[in-house]
């Protein structure tokens, strides 16, 4: 995080507005706050709209928060997120400044439901930041999973991983800045040769370069990728930014939170086989063939793996 601004965060974060909207005190805290991630990653709360009270309301189309009991309002959130209501969690937005690597980016931008503005190298000189994983995270392909890691590669393979890793983001950095004609401050470096457009020589650069942009998206949609990407199963390197979401979804809605980790995050769905399986088990069947009930050997395998059968 060598490029973050202290002094600007702090001037943001001493800043006071007098306003008629909704707050969540807990996300005033850590309001403009980087949260680091990865090597030189972070991700920021830049601006929000809506608490638990604007579901209510706008489930209710109310005039505004009070008209009923707390205990009331979360029975409601909890019938909204058990039976899939999507508009009155849209009626939130929050808007997150993240730095993240390229490849992640490109992961993380087929959540085609947020604004997004990035930086531009097009318009600026990127910095000399790369992302390299540690020896705990580089794993080898998993043999049962086309797009999933096994186990970890050895230390001395994962040493040479790293330095190839290394190496391959430090020349081709180099190589941009010879394009670019520039030092990191702009200076040109030879008087005698013309810098190649910002736009060409960005295109030699390693997807493990850092980028930044503006996130915003609605409430709904960010518990959507919320659930994706926290997952278990989902890319170490994008989970990561998932699991911070998680505390900043606690600190902004505590009760749409607790609703969400309850039927989304811990809950399960079945598919109409899966729900016959197990209403035929309750009744005392045990010789459970899942081709019966049109269910794929994958499927039968993650149904017992739920339900530890």
């Amino acid at each position: 995080m060598e490029n973050i601004d202290q002094k600007a965060i702090k001037d943001q974060q001493s800043q006071k507005f007098i306003t008629k909207r909704v707050i969540s005190p807990a996300l005033e805290e850590v309001l403009y706050e980087p949260f680091c991630v990865l090597d030189h990653g972070f991700l920021r709360v830049i601006d929000y709209m809506g608490d638990d009270a604007s579901v209510v309301q706008a489930a209710r189309v109310s005039y505004g928060k009070g008209t009923k009991k707390i205990s009331e309002d979360k029975g409601l959130i909890n019938y909204l997120m058990r039976h899939r209501h999507s508009t009155p969690f849209e009626m939130c937005e929050i808007k997150i400044h993240v730095k993240l690597p390229i490849f992640v980016a490109r992961q993380w931008i087929r959540h085609r439901t947020a604004n997004v503005n990035e930086y531009s190298a097009r318009y600026s000189i990127l910095d000399k930041e790369f992302y390299i994983p540690t020896k705990d995270h580089l794993s080898a392909q998993a043999s049962n999973n086309r797009q999933g890691r096994g186990e970890l590669v050895p230390d001395t393979q994962a040493k040479e991983v790293m330095e190839l890793l290394r190496a391959d983001s430090e020349r081709t950095y180099a190589h941009y800045r010879e394009m670019l004609n520039a030092e990191e401050d702009g200076t040109i470096l030879d008087q005698n040769k013309k810098c190649v457009a910002r736009e060409l020589a960005r295109m030699n650069l390693t997807l493990n370069y850092y980028t930044q942009w503006y996130w915003k998206i609605d409430l709904h949609n960010f518990m959507h990728f919320i659930s994706l990407r926290a997952d278990p199963h989902a890319q170490y390197e994008i989970r990561v930014y998932a699991d911070v979401m998680i505390d900043l979804l606690k600190r902004w809605c505590p009760a749409v939170y607790e609703a969400f980790i309850k039927y989304r995050l811990n809950g399960t769905f079945l598919s109409q086989g899966g729900k016959d399986i197990l209403k035929d088990m309750l009744k005392g069947a045990e010789n459970i063939n899942p081709a019966e009930y049109n269910m794929s050997q994958r499927e039968w395998r993650e149904l017992k793996k739920q339900f530890s059968l």
